[in-house]
Parts: C-alpha cells; sequence; structure tokens
C-alpha cells in the first residue's frame, strides 16, 4: 500500500516538480485509502456470509432424514456458545438454520457461495465440514439420509474423497471422542491425508503444510469469521496429535 502512495509521488514529481510530488503522494494516499476500505469491507462481507452458510447448511443436513431431533438442535446451540455469538448473531444463526430447513432451500446456490469465499483454500472447506458434521452427528448416529446430503454438501463444495476422511478422521480423534488417548493410528494419517507407507519426511512436510494452512490468521484473511478462531485453533490442536502419534508409533516400532 505504501508503494502506492511512493510511485504516485514519484510520478507526481517528473510531471509537476515538487508541487506534483505532494499532488501525487496525496493521490496516492487516497487510492491506498480507498483499496484498503474496499478490502475491509468485503473480507466483513465473505466472513458474514461464511456464517450465514454455516448454519443454513446446517439445518438442512439436520432436516434431512425428516426431523431435527433435539440433540442436532443442542449441537447448534452448543455452537453458539463456541462461537460468542452476541443476541443479534444468535438470532440471524436461527434464522439461517430455520432457512435452511425450508422446502425451498437452495442448497446448490448456497454451497457456491461457500465456494466463492473458500476458494482453494482446503483448510476453510474442512473447517465448514467439521462444523457440518459435529452437528448431524450429534444424535449419535448418521441416517443414510443424512449420509447422502452430507455427500451432495462434499461435492457441492469441491471436496474430493480425501478432504471429507480428513474431516470425519478429526472428529474420530478430536478430544471429546477420544479423550487422552488422542486419535487412533489409522485415523491419524487420514488427519495429514498420508498413508501408513509414506517416508518421514513426508509425514513432517504434510504435518508442516496443515499447520500452515489451517493458521488462524490466515483463515481469517481469506473469509473465516473471527468468531471461529477457537474453532480453527482446535483444528491445529488435532492435527498436532496427529502428527505426534505419528511419530510415537513409528518411534517405538524402531
Amino acid at each position: 500500500m505504501l508503494l502506492i502512495t511512493l510511485i504516485g509521488a514519484f510520478i507526481g514529481f517528473l510531471v509537476g516538480g515538487p508541487l506534483g510530488l505532494l499532488i501525487g503522494g496525496g493521490l496516492g494516499y487516497w487510492l491506498v485509502h480507498r483499496l484498503r476500505k474496499r478490502l475491509v469491507a468485503r473480507l466483513v462481507g465473505a466472513q458474514a456470509q461464511f456464517l450465514e452458510s454455516t448454519f443454513a447448511v446446517m439445518g438442512c443436513l439436520c432436516k434431512a432424514d425428516g426431523r431435527v431431533s433435539e440433540d442436532e438442535l443442542e449441537a447448534s446451540r452448543k455452537l453458539w456458545d463456541r462461537l460468542r455469538l452476541d443476541e443479534a448473531q444468535r438470532a440471524q444463526a436461527r434464522a439461517d438454520f430455520t432457512r435452511g430447513k425450508g422446502p425451498d432451500f437452495d442448497l446448490d446456490a448456497e454451497l457456491a457461495r461457500v465456494r466463492r469465499i473458500a476458494g482453494s483454500q482446503p483448510a476453510l472447506r474442512q473447517l465448514f465440514l467439521q462444523v457440518q458434521l459435529a452437528a448431524v452427528a450429534a444424535d449419535g448416529e448418521l441416517h443414510p439420509a443424512e449420509r447422502e446430503m452430507l455427500m451432495r454438501v462434499v461435492r457441492g463444495l469441491g471436496c474430493s474423497e480425501a478432504e471429507i476422511a480428513q474431516v470425519e478422521a478429526m472428529l474420530r480423534g478430536g478430544p471429546e471422542a477420544a479423550g487422552e488417548s488422542g486419535p487412533s493410528l489409522e485415523d491419524a494419517y487420514q488427519v495429514l491425508g498420508v498413508t501408513p507407507e509414506a517416508s518421514d519426511a513426508e509425514i513432517k512436510k504434510a504435518y508442516r503444510r496443515l499447520m500452515s494452512e489451517n493458521h488462524p490468521d490466515k483463515l481469517a484473511a481469506k473469509g473465516m469469521p473471527e468468531s471461529m478462531r477457537e474453532v480453527a485453533k482446535e483444528r491445529t490442536s488435532e492435527i498436532g496429535s496427529a502428527y505426534e502419534r505419528i511419530r510415537k508409533a513409528r518411534s517405538a516400532a524402531a
């Protein structure tokens, strides 16, 4: 941004001397200010849309088996608490959840909005899917209709089978599911997106790449709502736990 101001000042100096320097610098600064405001507004809009789509798709998935269970409703309310939503945001989340349950809800159009935000960021897609999986699994089972709808969501987001396998492994290996024992070795490999045949160097490379992609600051800059920062931190913790599980298993087998 500073570079634009300096370029404007330089061009102004070449055209109009010292006075042109001041005018060019001022125009450059004005342009930078306008660009920054536009970028911030775009980011805020993307974050709001991501959150709205999260609850709308959640409502659609929870209704896929014909009814929304009390456990699924409770899961959505717990997510409000985890995201520290204020009253206005909770009201919007309820409205979006209800919209997603409606018979005229356009799931494909909603997923297209998420896809435009996530772009080529697999970490954002997986964050979105992890929240959805947690909601539909809240009643202790995944109904065939919910699974079918979930796969439609996966395809609509442009995800691969490997990506959904990673999210499912994270849920199975998360702190609530696994307790102090952490993820199973099989799940740990899936979390990192590698096979048991991968070399130590390949595993470390995958770990570092995922930690970088899932860094909360990077995700926030790409459209993740600030309220989801804690959820993103939990994901980096799960990635770290998976890496440690593999590393210790290999050390013991050496």
